[in-house]
């Protein structure tokens, strides 16, 4: 991507850099228009979470100092005011907070909000009071943004229908998922005893451990494969429903058989390696993981949830896709890929998320 000089600055509004899509999603934004020769700030109400040493130097990071997001609007406000960025682009429970502190500083700077997640699905799973009244107040707030960017065509839509924003105010742009640190990473060595020679095949599993990822109805499907097939299960993540996990896996006598190692900062190796990926998700936005599956070629079987998998993989061309929560139409598609005839996807799947292409279109949208 040629190198562009502007004379303006983009600045992006994350509540912390937390382990989680999202976050890597926005560093891998700021690299790449960094990159393009823009200025970034990356505005954190507070700068912690374990994708800070990921942050790259050419990047400023602004510390808003509020232990909570909602009570940024005050430095937020002040430094609209001082440093008069161009265009700021929030995401996560920040998009409301941007829009307000823009009105409440009289700022010139163009706002736009990133939904990454169906919003009414969000909504309606979450026991944080807080969380469900937020798209009521996204409804309001959302009109008076400069942009809406949706990271798939089914946010896109729950966007317009369950929110009312007009069309005219959203853009779809998928995440920079296929970057150059990927390809590397891809490439690492992976020395795990379970994909040794010998030994039986390997599905795998990335996500946090929480309710919309489901690996709870994935274990209970791998359970009914395992009765007629020798095979391993590892779920790579953290997250809140761990002890919950393992006591399912103790119950049903997995132990052996399933692993939850934690959150691995480098994935894609055991991608490469395993004998397929599966998604179980309940709800998503646009799941990066099954699109860095596709580039490491690994078979996938994912729910059809909304929104992200049938988009992402063509329909079902690109991978096997099933009902959400149906324990034995998964356990036939993960046996059917144990058995190899699940294919492996081809290179045209993961084209539309290569870095450079994203980039560019989010320049065309932010400048």
């Amino acid at each position: 991507m040629d190198k562009l000089i502007y004379s303006q600055r983009l600045a992006i509004l994350l509540p912390e850099m937390a382990l989680g899509g999202a976050q890597h999603s926005m560093i891998k934004l700021a690299k790449g228009i960094r990159g393009a020769g823009i200025p970034v700030d990356l505005v954190l109400g507070r700068p912690k979470g374990g994708f800070m040493t990921e942050v790259p130097e050419t990047v400023r990071v602004i510390d808003l100092k509020a232990n909570h997001i909602r009570n940024s609007i005050p430095a937020l406000v002040k430094y609209l005011k001082c440093e008069r960025p161009t265009v700021l682009l929030a995401s996560m429970h920040a998009n409301n907070i941007a829009i307000l502190a823009r009105y409440l500083a009289a700022s010139s700077t163009r706002v736009y909000v990133s939904e990454r997640s169906t919003p009414s699905i969000e909504a309606k799973n979450n026991r944080d009071i807080r969380i469900r009244w937020m798209p009521i107040l996204s409804r309001f707030l959302y009109k008076w943004a400069d942009g809406v960017i949706a990271v798939s065509q089914g946010v896109a839509r729950d966007l317009t229908k369950e929110l009312n924003i007009p069309n005219r105010l959203i853009h779809v742009i998928y995440n920079p998922i296929i970057t150059p640190e990927l390809r590397a990473k891809a490439l690492e060595p992976l020395e795990h005893a379970w994909f040794q020679n010998g030994e039986p095949p390997v599905i795998l599993a990335v996500g946090r451990l929480s309710k919309p990822k489901d690996f709870g109805f994935l274990i209970r499907a791998f359970a009914q494969v395992r009765q007629s097939r020798s095979v391993r299960l590892i779920i790579l993540g953290e997250g809140e429903n761990r002890l919950e996990l393992e006591k399912l896996t103790r119950e049903l006598g997995l132990e052996r058989e399933i692993s939850l190692p934690g959150f691995a900062r480098n994935p894609y190796p055991y991608m490469v390696r395993a004998a397929g990926f599966v998604l179980s998700s309940r709800w998503e936005g646009l799941p990066g993981v099954l699109i860095e599956a596709l580039y490491c070629r690994a078979p996938i079987v994912a729910t059809n949830c909304p929104s992200g998998p049938e988009e992402i993989l063509k329909h079902g061309e690109y991978g096997r896709l099933v009902p959400v929560g149906d324990v034995l139409e998964m356990s036939k598609a993960m046996t059917d890929l144990i058995d190899g005839r699940i294919a492996h996807p081809p290179v045209e799947s993961w084209l539309p998320y290569e870095l450079d292409s994203v980039i560019n279109q989010y320049l065309q949208v932010l400048f």
